[in-house]
């Protein structure tokens, strides 16, 4: 765009003031190229472009929530804002000694994200291998991840794990939510691994000829040269898939995974499963995870203003 840019800078100009291009053959890319960036404006003024006062909107949302909630409460029973009040320590953290809860949901998506980022590193880089059947495998792999739906994955990992592994000599227990971190971690995984891949093929070319040139090895362009240049090219993809991780935990609750959502509908059901609980419950859950998320997507956004690559 700069190089179209400047080609116009360069116009001359008619004897009545009007600008007349010496390449009028770019005009057509010129108006390509203005339209293009009309658009990537656009997309991103809009683009998760929310602010605090949308918190506040949701806020007076949940509050005239709750209002319809009390006033629809019968006589002589609890209301739904004393009920929320009362179990909100248990859908927070769980019960007293133990952690579970939201408290848990905040543990799965850590550990599945540090398992997942660590494994699709390394698929990714194998997806740049000169090797052709290192490079066709981790291809296949990630791929395959990739497009399996979350639910399916987790499924899987949950009935085939077994609950504990005999060593023999010590029984080693695997809790639900360890198995929700394995499930989780694979479809992270696979795109963390592509997210690696396109920050290495786009660096310019030119930074691999000048390591060789260098008597540079593979190996040494790669951790020295080019990784370092790749970390600030996929923060802001990795921060965005931890928010999209994070969003995703409470669908372990299906297994019986005792997170917000398990404990939340624990809640509801020792208050008799009273319909005007339901929406002042979980609206509760959707403000707590919007308020632990936005500012993490926020973040997001802000990281790749910054790093964005300037052409």
């Amino acid at each position: 765009m700069n190089t179209v840019k400047g080609m116009f800078t360069n116009a001359t100009s008619r004897v009545d003031g009007e600008k007349q291009t010496d390449l009028p053959v770019l005009l057509p890319v010129a108006a390509q190229t203005r339209k293009a960036a009309f658009i990537e404006r656009r997309e991103g003024t809009y683009r998760l472009n929310m602010q605090p006062r949308h918190l506040v909107w949701m806020l007076v949302i949940f509050i005239l929530a709750a209002a319809t909630a009390q006033a629809a409460t019968p006589e002589g029973l609890i209301t739904p804002m004393a009920a929320l009040f009362k179990w909100m320590p248990f859908i927070l953290w769980g019960p007293e000694g133990e952690l579970t809860g939201f408290a848990l949901n905040l543990i799965i998506s850590f550990f599945a994200m540090i398992l997942g980022t660590v494994a699709g590193a390394a698929l990714g880089l194998m997806q740049v291998s000169l090797l052709l059947p290192v490079r066709q495998g981790s291809w296949i792999v990630t791929q395959f991840f990739r497009n399996s739906p979350w639910l399916v994955l987790l499924f899987t990992i949950m009935l085939l794990f077994p609950f504990e592994i005999d060593l023999g000599f010590v029984v080693i227990p695997i809790p639900d939510w360890v198995k929700a971190v394995i499930g989780f971690s694979l479809p992270v995984m696979a795109n963390i691994s592509e997210v690696v891949r396109g920050a290495v093929i786009s660096l310019p070319s030119g930074q691999w000829e000048s390591a060789e040139s260098l008597a540079f090895t593979r190996r040494q362009t790669m951790w020295m040269i080019i990784l370092p240049q790749c970390v600030k090219r996929m923060v802001p993809p990795w921060i965005n898939w931890y928010c999209i991780l994070a969003m995703s935990t409470p669908i372990c609750s299906i297994m019986g995974v005792e997170e917000s959502v398990s404990f939340t509908s624990q809640a509801l059901n020792a208050e008799g499963d009273r319909p005007e609980m339901i929406p002042v419950f979980y609206s509760f859950l959707m403000v707590i995870h919007f308020v632990y998320t936005y500012p993490i997507a926020r973040w997001s956004i802000k990281l790749e203003k910054q790093f964005a690559v300037k052409t």
